[in-house]
């Protein structure tokens, strides 16, 4: 499909419009409210709960945002709907509480977050839940095999690859040296059927983002531009920004 004029109308806030310091943390209810009032988009990251459900939540592990510890997906929904965040009363809320305060009112973007072991039971879950929503969302991943289930489970939404030139960030050691070049070039393009493409700012105008926009004519998605000259940049080589401490 042709990406959605609503995907790059309006800047992205990542995570949500969240402030640490006014005690409106990342991926929560209250970031989203945040958001919505300002007339931004939303990103968000989803990943599952040890039963299957999926939760609004980005880190791998509990303990930067909660006062529990531990892999986040050996808990079960009740264990995780139970946590309160950091200095807050905000909890972890469901993808579909989520969607529910969003009700349509600005596009979500939303990354399913993979442990890159060939499960798309992630993908199958969100799926389930976005699949009565009526208002504008985008599915986006890291991993290109859940890039391609989206294309299967959620064929009517419109899904990007998030992707960089180098993968030299230690968060990155797991993958080989082949995923590291076959991701920063696109090598499972075809069976991805990408409607857009999400970059590293540090990375924008390399070769394949840049042909990718003028080639293939997929819009480009950069993240996370936090200052002035990234955001300067962006609007260079991009089409799209997803932004993080400071109003565009």
């Amino acid at each position: 499909m042709a990406a959605p004029f609503w995907l790059t109308a309006t800047p992205i806030a990542h995570r949500g419009l969240h402030d640490r310091a006014s005690g409106v943390i990342e991926n929560t209810i209250s970031a989203a409210r945040a958001a919505i009032e300002k007339g931004f988009a939303i990103e968000c990251d989803v990943q599952l709960s040890s039963d299957g459900e999926v939760f609004v939540f980005h880190d791998d592990a509990l303990e930067r945002l909660t006062n529990a510890s531990g892999d986040f997906k050996i808990f079960s929904k009740t264990e995780i709907g139970s946590l309160s965040l950091k200095g807050t009363s905000d909890h972890i809320p469901t993808l579909s509480e989520f969607l529910d305060v969003i009700a349509g009112r600005v596009p979500l973007i939303c990354e399913i977050k993979s442990r890159f072991d060939g499960s798309i039971a992630a993908v199958q879950r969100v799926a389930e839940v976005i699949a009565s929503y009526e208002g504008p969302i985008a599915l986006k991943s890291f991993d290109p095999i859940m890039v391609e289930a989206t294309a299967h489970h959620a064929p009517d939404r419109p899904r990007g690859f998030i992707g960089e030139s180098v993968y030299d960030d230690p968060e990155w050691d797991f993958l080989s040296a082949e995923q590291k070049k076959d991701f920063a070039t696109l090598q499972s393009l075809d069976a991805m059927k990408l409607d857009f493409l999400s970059w590293y700012i540090k990375d924008l105008d390399h070769p394949t983002p840049q042909l990718a926009r003028g080639s293939l004519g997929l819009p480009i998605m950069s993240w996370t531009v936090r200052t002035a000259d990234q955001r300067i940049k962006a609007q260079r080589y991009a089409d799209q920004i997803v932004f993080e401490g400071f109003l565009p």
